[in-house]
This record gives C-alpha cells, structure tokens and sequence, in this order.
C-alpha cells in the first residue's frame, strides 16, 4: 500500500532529490522487548524478510540510488545489505557514521521493558521512553540524538540531496524521528506519537528549500510472515 502526502506540484527547478529512510527490520532484542540502543544484536529471521521485502517494494517503485547512508550498527547495516542486493544495488558508495546510530538507553540497555517498570516505576520508564528532552540515567533523550543526528544531516546528507542525488538512509527508530521531526516540522510530542515500522520505506522527494514537496510511505500487503517471494 501507498500512502502519499503531496504538495502543490513543483516545477523541476524546485525540486532536489529524493530521500528514503528505512528503519532496520526486527532484531533479536526487539524480538524479546529489549532496550536496546547502542547494543549491536543481529537481525531476527522476520527482519531478514523484511529487509528484503522492503528492497522488492523500492524495486517496484522503480528507485534507484546514488548514495547510501547507515549507522555503525549491525541491525541496521545488514538491512541495508539485504534491500540493495534485492535491488541489485551491490556496488553503491555507503556511509557509515555514528551520528545516526540509535538512541542510547544507558542504564536502560539490555533489560526488557517490564524489568525496567519494576525497578523504577511505569511512570518513570514511560517519561523517559515518551518525552523529548528527559533522558534515562547514562542515555540520551531524543533531543539529544536530535542534536546529533541533524547536524550530520545537514553536512552530509543534505549536500548530496541538494545536488539532484537519490539517498538510501537506513537507521533506527529514534534516529530516524528525529529526522523525520525536523523534515516535516513536528514537535517533540508530535513526532514521539509517530511509530515507525521496521523496514517500512518513507520516501520524500525534497524542495530546493530541503522541506519535502512529496511523502510516500511504503508498506508491504501482506503479512512479514509470508515468504517474500509472496508479498507485493
């Protein structure tokens, strides 16, 4: 399914290249309910289908890529793995930066949710999962991921975008909102309200300006269940 969200149409001078933003498909401490940050846990049987059905949906769509970009994580760099090579995309130029890994949890890393809600409460673990700027003791907040990841962005990624480039970003949930946030104006209670599925392709086609002209949002029809062969 297509979900698209458009802007009056722009003239071919007003637009710059288009971005698409993958978050990484189901890890193992996803799987379990982990916390899981900075923590490098490989991807689940599930994720390995997702990330290939995420690259036959881009496939579909006719994208092609210029440049990707991923974090130093193992989730998120064997998702990317799986959706070029099902695009038959194996020789692209990869960037690999910290600055996009996921949020980090501190003391929250590697213990599942309810753990977590027994040793400080589920009002507490809930602030710090929910709000934009309260981080968990050693962790970031979202701000703090934000205040990396934007940066990056604006150095890196946007110069190529600018330049008429097709980027591939493939990342994590939190790193991707808080660049989601930034490209469609959200606040941070806005954009924590927005739940990003695994492996699920956003493309944006972008302005001169950098804020998007054009959202898609790529979403396979049947369940991750199925072999991929049988999903589209």
């Amino acid at each position: 399914m297509i979900v698209e969200v458009s802007a009056p149409e722009a003239t071919a001078d007003q637009r710059t290249g288009t971005l698409v933003l993958v978050r990484h498909g189901e890890s193992e401490w996803n799987r379990r309910n982990l916390f899981t940050g900075w923590c490098n846990p490989d991807l689940t049987e599930k994720g390995l289908i997702e990330a290939l059905v995420a690259g036959r949906l881009l496939r579909a769509e006719g994208l092609k890529f210029d440049v990707c970009y991923t974090s130093r994580l193992r989730r998120a760099q064997r998702t990317l793995d799986l959706i070029l090579s099902e695009m038959g995309e194996t020789d692209l130029p990869i960037h690999f930066e910290e600055a996009l890994n996921e949020r980090h949890y501190g003391d929250l890393c590697g213990l599942n949710k309810d753990e977590a809600k027994e040793r400080w409460g589920e009002e507490q673990v809930r602030i710090w999962r929910r709000s934009y700027d309260i981080p968990p003791p050693g962790g970031e907040s979202l701000k703090d991921t934000e205040d990396r990841v934007m940066p990056y962005y604006q150095d890196h990624v946007w110069p190529d975008l600018k330049s008429g480039k097709s980027v591939l970003l493939v990342a994590h949930g939190n790193s991707l909102r808080a660049l989601i946030m930034n490209l469609e104006n959200l606040s941070g209670e806005e954009i924590l309200r927005r739940e990003l599925a695994t492996a699920a392709p956003i493309v944006y086609r972008l302005g001169a300006d950098g804020v998007p002209l054009e959202r898609q949002d790529l979403l396979p029809t049947r369940s991750m269940d199925a072999h991929p062969e049988d999903i589209l």
